[in-house]
């Protein structure tokens, strides 16, 4: 039985104070040495997950930006991309020029990923932007309007509001034919929330499946914590929540381990790592 391992990061793998602990570092290594097959699925970039994991002996090709994307660490390369059409483009482009919407737009060209904006004088766009240049040396370029890009390869769109603000957007855009969107609260800034939106093909399900007839994997073991990990959960044979998470994702989950700052996923890996699971085994989960 070939399983795959896969964890969401920030809010489930990682510490409030957005790091690794010593504690789950070790046992990932020690578990990843022994045989298991683990990755991660984030809604980050690779400019912020290559720094996050630098100590983590990743075997596997991780899942980034809601599955808009998976990389290849040991080949410095992406596989598999899902780009905006230019018909998607066109729409998204139009509804946050209507909307007033900001945040971040994001392209990949020849393995080089580009992140642009237009206003971050709102301070979580700020403490966003600044925390990623500061802490992973990320590059940012300017832009007076998003509508110039409408001729490269976008591939994401990350805005940053208020529920209220971002809500009836979401609205509109989730029932567009060639869009997909993830509507969730940020986990470190109180009151905002993110509106990711990405090409349809791309989610956190179409990535998992994506590794798993990539790999052959018989298998798929999740852990999750917010909004946009349901996709993941509903792509997975095993779904565990970490006891942080959402309410909406508890609901969803075969089992709820330990919050993210006591190293639940890790725990719960040191514990049961190495046990056959398979989908007839999904009505019985606690056996494990």
């Amino acid at each position: 039985m070939k399983t795959l391992y896969v964890s969401d990061l920030d809010g489930t793998l990682l510490q409030p104070n957005v790091e690794l602990s010593k504690r789950t570092v070790t046992i990932l290594n020690e578990l990843i040495k022994q045989g298991m097959l683990f990755t991660v699925a984030t809604a980050r970039t690779i400019a912020s997950v290559r720094h996050i994991l630098k100590d983590v002996a990743i075997p596997i090709p991780i899942i980034l930006m809601n599955g808009v994307c998976i990389y290849d660490l040991s080949k410095h390369k992406y596989i598999n991309v899902e780009a905006f059409s230019e018909k998607s483009k066109t729409i998204l482009l139009s509804a946050i020029k209507e909307h007033h919407l900001k945040g971040f737009a994001y392209a990949i060209k020849d393995d080089v990923l580009s992140t642009y904006y237009e206003d971050i004088s709102a301070k979580p766009l700020h403490d966003f932007y600044q925390e990623r240049v500061v802490r992973y040396n990320k590059c940012f370029t300017k832009v007076d309007d998003f509508a110039e890009l409408k001729n490269i390869p976008l591939i994401y769109f990350s805005l940053m509001d208020t529920q209220e603000n971002l809500e009836p957007v979401y609205r509109i855009l989730k029932d567009i034919p060639e869009l997909d969107c993830t509507f969730y609260k940020d986990n470190y800034t109180k009151d905002i929330w993110y509106l990711e939106i990405y090409n349809h093909q791309a989610s956190k399900y179409h990535a998992v499946q994506y590794l798993r007839n990539y790999c052959g994997f018989d298998s798929v073991v999740c852990f999750g914590d917010n909004r946009n990990d349901i996709p993941m959960f509903e792509a997975s044979d095993l779904k565990i929540a970490v006891a942080n998470a959402f309410p909406e994702l508890k609901k969803m989950a075969d089992i709820i381990i330990g919050g993210n700052s006591k190293d639940g996923v890790a725990m719960w890996l040191k514990k049961n790592y190495g046990n056959t699971i398979t989908r007839n085994e999904q009505s019985n989960p606690l056996k494990l």
